[in-house]
């Protein structure tokens, strides 16, 4: 069998921030000339967030994106979550909201994404966006960066036209697997959910064209789940005692086409993040999105 065609998430990435820059550029040199201001907020211990908001900070930078991060520290309760978010959501100079995940035990997430306005809602994840999704309403949504990176990398691999295939969604989580789910369905494609638990995962899969696994679970595809023609997208994070990260399958299957990790679905999530920014903007001030 011939090697599996690596679908890398990075050239797709480069264009996406080529349109991010050109809509900045055109913003910055019109005449009420402004910079797009976007906020993370944080409510945790978690390194690894304040490290994403850093990384997010320099591109930002670059960008001309007037970035800026709340931090409420690890003792912030409910309320001054919820506070925080109102507030931001009211400022109209405040066109991005990113609520840093994981928040301190003890912080119910979906009760915080209330308080964000949805239009400022870059990471797609409020309720309002998620039931736009659900309802086949897109063009007034703001998608999920991740969800969007997997169906961008299936047209990739199987063509702009995506209806009638059929693709299999392992793991039915908020952030990916179930908004993937409507994404896909909204295209006209035959969705398959599963999970950790399903039996027969390897019959389950046979008939499919594409899977995509979102578990969080290193390991859990392999050779014996699926099969020569299969297109893998792997979205699966999992960082490893000695830093380095995986996905939820394993490396180099044999199939027709694969994403690694890191290198896949990551670089585009990220690009489609600032993509998210411009589109808040345009319907903020109620211009024509497509």
């Amino acid at each position: 069998m011939t090697e599996a065609q690596a679908l890398t998430g990075k050239r797709l990435a480069e264009k996406v921030m080529e349109q991010v820059r050109t809509n900045l550029a055109a913003w910055g040199e019109s005449g009420n000339a402004f910079q797009p201001r976007l906020v993370s907020v944080l409510a945790s211990s978690d390194e690894a967030s304040r490290v994403y908001v850093q990384s997010k900070a320099r591109r930002a930078r670059k960008l001309g994106v007037d970035f800026h991060s709340v931090d409420l520290g690890p003792n912030a309760t409910q309320a001054d979550l919820h506070a925080a978010l109102h507030e931001l959501s009211a400022d109209d100079s405040v066109h991005g909201i990113v609520l840093e995940l994981p928040l301190s035990p003890g912080l119910d997430a979906d009760e915080a994404l209330l308080h964000i306005a949805h239009r400022k809602d870059v990471e797609g994840l409020t309720p309002a966006n998620l039931a736009l999704i659900a309802a086949g309403r897109e063009p007034e949504a703001i998608l999920p960066p991740t969800p969007r990176s997997v169906r961008f990398l299936l047209r990739k691999a199987l063509g702009d036209d995506l209806r009638g295939l059929r693709v299999a969604v392992i793991g039915p989580g908020r952030t990916v697997g179930r908004p993937l789910t409507f994404m896909l369905n909204n295209r006209g494609v035959t969705v398959t959910i599963c999970n950790e638990h399903t039996r027969d995962l390897t019959g389950v899969l046979a008939g499919v064209d594409a899977v995509v696994v979102a578990v969080g679970r290193p390991g859990l595809l392999n050779a014996g789940h699926i099969q020569a023609h299969h297109v893998l997208i792997d979205a699966g994070i999992n960082v490893q005692p000695d830093g380095s990260v995986t996905g939820d399958a394993l490396p180099h299957l044999p199939v027709k086409a694969q994403t690694p990790v890191p290198g896949g679905v990551g670089p585009l999530t990220s690009a489609l993040m600032y993509q998210n920014l411009v589109r808040a903007v345009k319907l903020q001030r109620g211009e024509t999105v497509e």
